[in-house]
């Protein structure tokens, strides 16, 4: 005697969708001349309702200023005091974007400013959430190649000293803890790796399309 059995196909789950973000509220706290603090109300994805203190920024530029014209590729780093860390940090180049400003220009400002080079290849690279916790600034790294030296016109407040490091030696840097730095720490591995993969001298400033 033949049996047929027929199994029911199991219900299949579907899958909850996330509902997106509300936000209920928004209060300004603070505002000074850089950045500005509100308390906002916030109903998150999965219907959770939060209190978020955020600091927002207009956003800020940072230059990986690098002389790639011998065998291995040197890279500039300042070294300035930062009240935050409360020490003196070797850092890339860097500041905000003032309102209205074009990203690429803010970098070129920047970089004549805090060190007197300018470049005539650049390159945006990077585009990162400084510490999207509670602050709401972005970071665009800028490739910048093509240096030519000038004379620096940094702010009254900004006692910069700056150097280029071969970048085995700011790699070593980071690994050994001499750089804390984040902007620089991601940068500066972001080139070790190009440049690992490239092999060739000269390719960096090839890529580097815009022209200042």
């Amino acid at each position: 005697m033949l049996y047929i059995v027929c199994m029911a196909k199991a219900a299949s789950k579907k899958k909850k969708k996330s509902s997106p973000a509300r936000l209920v509220s928004s209060k300004v706290v603070y505002r000074g001349p850089v950045f500005w603090i509100t308390t906002d109300q916030v109903q998150e994805p999965g219907g959770v309702k939060v209190r978020r203190d955020l600091i927002h920024h207009s956003g800020s530029v940072v230059v990986l200023v690098v002389d790639d014209s011998g065998k291995t590729p040197r890279v500039l780093l300042e070294r300035q005091y930062r009240h935050a860390a409360g020490a003196y940090l070797w850092e890339l180049p860097a500041g905000r974007i003032d309102p209205g400003e074009d990203e690429l220009k803010a970098a070129q400002r920047e970089l004549i400013e805090e060190t007197g080079y300018r470049a005539t290849h650049w390159r945006r690279i990077l585009k990162f959430y400084a510490s999207p916790g509670f602050l709401a600034e972005t970071m665009s790294v800028y490739l910048a190649t093509g240096l030519q030296t000038g004379v620096a016109e940094p702010e009254d407040d900004e006692m910069i000293r700056k150097r280029m490091f071969p970048l085995p030696a700011a790699v070593n840097m980071i690994l050994t803890g001499k750089i804390h730095d984040a902007k620089t720490i991601s940068s500066v591995l972001w080139l070790d790796r190009m440049w690992e993969k490239s092999g060739t001298q000269g390719l960096l400033r090839r890529r580097a399309g815009k022209r200042s």
